[in-house]
């Protein structure tokens, strides 16, 4: 099943935000964890998602920010205030770049953007959004395990998508929060987001298949369940494969990293569903997955 409307995922999985940028909240019995950072623009949706299902905050002990890109952490300076008892949990990459001024300058930049967009600035200002500054309280690596009341939860290293990117695996649940390390799903395709670095990426894809998996949890256009959670990697590990086949005939055949960013940019820009990304950002992760392959040939 995909799920791309917030609510209920599992028993104890709750999909908040919006379809385009979701968060996760996991419930254990005697707390929780939001898992995901989103987009600044879903401020208001995750308050009343809160109160509409009767979500004792006060519960909500970790915030796990899965990568530091800016539409995956734009929510956390302000849940942060709200919930000053949640550990902001991240990996030593995320974390080192979350306190270098360049990366918050560039995430507020495109958050702020975002609300323009919406025309949410005063509600979010309204709401006492001071600051983008993110202070990573706990770092967490490859192996490492914690809790969420009676729910264990596993990190595991996923780079590819970016260099500080990790998953959370929840065995009780089978449940992989994979954040965009697992690709991005455009509705029956699933998007290569190998901003970082393709071979990684693939190799991630890989480590995370071997899980046994009934749930999987993107942060852009919902959950997957049963057979389509069970399926998912498998699919993306193809989509992968194919898209690197596209970029490197392209490459190939024009020898210009910029002739074949813009050619690729308009080919995919077609299955970009719309509200998600602009073309010029779109046009920036092509560019990123094109100049690697280029180095690679």
């Amino acid at each position: 099943m995909i799920i791309e409307k917030p609510g209920k995922v599992t028993e104890r999985i709750l999909m908040l935000g919006r379809r385009e940028s979701c968060v996760y909240l996991l419930e254990g019995k005697e707390e929780h964890v939001l898992l995901g950072g989103g987009m600044v623009h879903i401020i208001p949706d995750v308050i009343e998602q809160l109160n509409a299902l009767d979500i004792d905050e006060e519960k909500i002990k970790r915030i796990i920010i899965l990568h530091a890109h800016f539409d995956h952490c734009g929510i956390v300076p302000f849940f942060k205030k709200r919930w000053p008892g949640a550990k902001v949990t991240a990996s030593l990459r995320a974390r080192e770049l979350l306190s270098t001024p360049k990366v918050v300058e560039t995430i507020k930049f495109l958050n702020q953007v975002l609300l323009a967009e919406y025309g949410l600035e005063d509600k979010i200002k309204d709401l006492g959004m001071e600051s983008y500054n993110i202070d990573v309280e706990e770092v967490v690596a490859e192996g490492d395990a914690f809790s969420c009341g009676d729910l264990s939860l596993e990190v595991i290293d996923v780079p590819g998508h970016s260099s500080c990117s990790m998953a959370v695996y929840v065995p009780r649940e089978k449940a992989m929060f994979a954040s965009d390390a697992g690709g991005i799903p455009f509705g029956d395709k699933i998007f290569t987001a190998a901003n970082s670095n393709f071979d990684k990426y693939q190799q991630s894809l890989k480590k995370m298949a071997g899980y046994e998996i009934d749930v999987f949890l993107a942060e852009h256009f919902g959950a997957r369940t049963g057979d389509d959670a069970r399926n998912y990697l498998h699919r993306s590990i193809d989509s992968a494969k194919d898209t690197r086949k596209i970029l490197e005939e392209s490459y190939r055949r024009t020898g210009n990293v910029e002739k074949s960013t813009e050619e690729i940019t308009v080919r995919f820009m077609k299955e970009v569903p719309d509200g998600f990304m602009s073309q010029d950002l779109f046009a920036l992760v092509i560019g990123q997955m094109m100049n690697y392959i280029a180095k690679q040939m």
